[in-house]
């Protein structure tokens, strides 16, 4: 892989290169990239969808929306520092083609922004629900009509993949979905593979999968444009990570290990004394501790310690990644970056707390129990309604469900695995307060 290529400025449609020379510094193709995430109604769905503690109205709880923020913020840091190491060893990106370091900080913002925007309601469970309602539910009757690739697509429905069609996938008027550029794209592809085969491998490229197969031929392209480098055969399409996807797995990782954590602590799922012992393995060397004796509020100390953590993983990551930056070029890394941090033992420590007090508390468990329920109820009385219409013999009651249907999801879906997906991906960009709201409505519990 070389620089140039994977930092490409084209987006879906266009004919020929976009040239970064060519670019209008005020208001240049990756920034672009990240405006148009942030106006889009499914980044703003976020603001109401679950990160550690759902359906909370806890002031101090992380959204998905406050999450993903963060992340991108973390995302142009070591986007800027790893770009500011590139450029010194590729003079010729600045010279010749006229790069910068901050086209890499704003290429990783605009990825890790978008990292979430794909997940359903209800956290993690719901990309669970959505998979057990076709591998154990009622969705079962399906899988005969339906390829193998097309039913792991939708047994395993990931947030990841739903996230490219987000950002690609095209309706009548709207070509290309957000028309994001091919190297955010690259760089937001952190599972550059399809659902079969699963998890072929112990690379980390393979953990899950990162387009649907209504995405495949538009995936192709794009990887094929940044000079991705091929790793499956046959019919099995898969490519090695584009180097920046790791920054973006990595402001992820830094994030929900420090800020969930953090989260934890506010809501009293974890002691201060656990913060104390934990955070300050990883600040130890830039804590100033008569600053820190001075904050008078368990929230100050958190977010004192907070703050020197996130900087010091940040400063780990960009060495983990140029130290390695041959290797990831070449297709050879098999790693997440803060697999190979020296950081890896602390942060696996607070991980483990996190899963025990926080992830496992009685009341995340509670509302994931009932995210399962809504979740699976909506697809199914939409699934029905929506091939009964398709097949010409919608009841009454199909027609009043497919009325409750948003205008811009009454789309013509010829084959089943089509009409499938579409319900999912519409069930997945509900927040968590809308499809609670369907689900009353639909199962007669509305009040007026």
């Amino acid at each position: 892989m070389n620089w140039e290529q994977l930092l490409s400025l084209r987006r879906q449609g266009d004919k020929g290169k976009r040239l970064r020379v060519e670019q209008d510094d005020t208001r240049l193709g990756f920034e672009v990239d990240y405006d148009r995430i942030i106006f889009s109604s499914a980044f703003r769905s976020l603001q109401d969808k679950t990160q550690v503690i759902p359906l909370s109205k806890t002031d101090f709880v992380h959204t998905r929306l406050t999450h993903s923020l963060e992340v991108s913020v973390v995302g142009r840091s070591l986007g800027r520092l790893v770009g500011k190491k590139i450029i010194e060893k590729y003079p010729h990106l600045k010279e010749v083609h006229g790069y910068h370091m901050n086209d890499f900080g704003a290429i990783v913002a605009a990825a890790s922004l978008a990292h979430d925007i794909g997940n359903p309601p209800f956290g993690h469970s719901g990309e669970k629900a959505i998979g057990e309602y076709f591998s154990i539910g009622k969705g079962q009757q399906y899988k005969d009509q339906l390829t193998a690739k097309e039913w792991q697509d939708l047994i395993d429905f990931e947030g990841n993949a739903n996230g490219f069609s987000v950002l690609t996938a095209s309706r009548p008027g709207i070509e290309g979905g957000l028309r994001i550029s091919y190297a955010t794209l690259g760089a937001f592809m952190k599972y550059p593979k399809e659902s079969l085969p699963k998890k072929p491998t112990k690379d980390i490229a393979d953990k899950k999968y990162g387009f649907f197969q209504t995405e495949k031929a538009f995936f192709q392209d794009v990887a094929s444009d940044m000079g991705l480098i091929p790793n499956k055969s046959g019919d099995n399409i898969g490519f090695e990570r584009h180097p920046l996807a790791y920054l973006v797995e990595a402001a992820d990782d830094i994030c929900y290990t420090i800020i969930d954590f953090e989260d934890g602590i506010n809501l009293g799922l974890v002691s201060e004394d656990f913060a104390l012992e934990y955070l300050i393995k990883l600040v130890k060397d830039s804590i100033d501790t008569s600053k820190y004796k001075t904050l008078e509020t368990k929230e100050d100390r958190i977010s004192y310690l907070r703050a020197l953590a996130i900087g010091s993983l940040i400063n780990d990551a960009v060495k983990v990644f140029i130290e390695n930056e041959a290797l990831i070029m070449d297709g050879k890394f098999p790693f997440a970056i803060m697999d190979k941090s020296k950081y890896k033992a602390q942060m696996d420590d607070i991980i483990k707390i996190s899963v025990k007090n926080i992830y496992q508390s009685r009341e995340v468990i509670e509302k994931e129990i009932v995210g399962y329920q809504i979740i699976q109820t909506l697809l199914d009385k939409f699934i029905t309604a929506f091939n009964n219409k398709f097949n010409g013999n919608a009841s009454n009651y199909d027609s009043l469900i497919m009325k409750m249907l948003p205008e811009k999801h009454h789309l013509e879906k010829e084959n089943l695995y089509g009409r499938l997906l579409h319900i999912c991906h519409y069930v997945s960009l509900l927040t968590d307060g809308n499809a609670l709201e369907l689900f009353e409505t639909i199962n007669g519990r509305k009040k007026n």
